[in-house]
């Protein structure tokens, strides 16, 4: 599929659940948010019927997300179904790490590629503050886990706050030298309970600059693909660093997503403010071809770019919306 401004959109992200084991303070409160009916929630036959639909409209790329994927039941069974559809030619996932050690082995002979690990910190008590209830020895042994079975490359996901966790940006830089880690650092962007939080809002620019006095940045051109990330060998390093500066400087003419929340709505940009209802018409009855006709009709709808430097703000926490 080609949209309006003439990106291919081949990567879908499904949210399989908006239910997490965690309660980042950047994410939602500390007393959780509204959930979902079970009955609200795409089935897991659903959220395959949907990935076939999606692969026959030129979709060949799934990552699942949350809320914390692997909190779903059967997420193991799901990734097998999904790996299985012939369009698929990936299927990858992001998750906080949490229950990834007993999970890693079972989802790669499903056919999981690889893994996101969200991340913001190294340190035990400030894991522990910032997600109310997360200890960071299961993440690490879930990190290791997916090294051991092959979930490659291992991506670590770091939103960056000033004042908060910028001070540990060096220690980020130097795992990525020292293990076989690509570290992602993501600027704090307006969503949620995120949105209280612009005083801490850093920029790539000054990331970079400060990795750039300590450690030699080689440019990486086999991780160049249509993703978010600008990515970099640290120079006699076993990982790399990407940069992903949402705010800062729009990665938005390389988009070649399309979204699918837990409760069945096609978001063609994470930005939005509006969704498209295709749980309605799944259930209802209608055709693949009829479905497939949604699915282009999200892409004639995504816009040029995401408008949140003008103070827009996304009413829906990541949870509700895949991270």
């Amino acid at each position: 599929m080609e949209d309006t401004f003439r990106r291919q959109i081949n990567y879908l992200r499904i949210a399989i659940t908006d239910r997490c084991n965690l309660r980042c303070r950047y994410c939602m409160p500390a007393t959780g948010v509204p959930l979902k009916s079970h009955q609200d929630i795409l089935r897991l036959e659903e959220i395959v019927t949907l990935a076939r639909v999606a692969g026959s409209t030129g979709i060949n790329r799934i990552r699942l997300t949350g809320g914390e994927p692997l909190v779903r039941k059967n997420v193991v069974t799901l990734v097998r179904e999904l790996a299985k559809l012939p369009a698929i030619k990936e299927v990858s996932l992001t998750t906080n790490g949490i229950f990834l050690s007993g999970l890693a082995r079972p989802l790669k002979e499903a056919g999981l590629s690889r893994v996101n690990i969200s991340l913001d910190t190294l340190k035990k008590e400030r894991y522990r503050y910032i997600t109310r209830r997360g200890n960071i020895s299961s993440v690490w042994q879930g990190i290791r886990a997916a090294l051991a079975v092959g979930l490659t490359p291992v991506k670590l996901n770091v939103v960056v706050t000033r004042g908060f966790n910028d001070d540990e940006i060096l220690d980020f830089a130097r795992l990525a030298r020292e293990e076989p880690l690509h570290i992602r650092f993501i600027e704090l962007m307006p969503i949620g309970a995120a949105a209280a939080s612009a005083g801490g809002y850093m920029s790539m620019d000054e990331i970079k600059s400060q990795i750039s006095r300590v450690y030699h940045l080689e440019p990486l051109a086999d991780l160049v693909t249509n993703g978010p990330a600008v990515n970099f060998k640290v120079a006699g390093g076993k990982g790399s660093i990407g940069f992903i500066s949402a705010m800062s400087s729009h990665f938005c003419h390389r988009c070649n997503r399309l979204r699918l929340t837990a409760d069945g709505k096609l978001r063609p940009c994470l930005y939005w403010d509006g969704e498209i209802d295709i749980k309605g018409p799944l259930r209802a009855g209608a055709t693949e071809a009829e479905l497939a006709a949604i699915f282009a009709r999200a892409v004639t709808l995504k816009p040029a770019a995401h408008h949140m430097e003008t103070g827009w703000r996304q009413p829906r926490v990541m949870s509700q919306i895949g991270g």
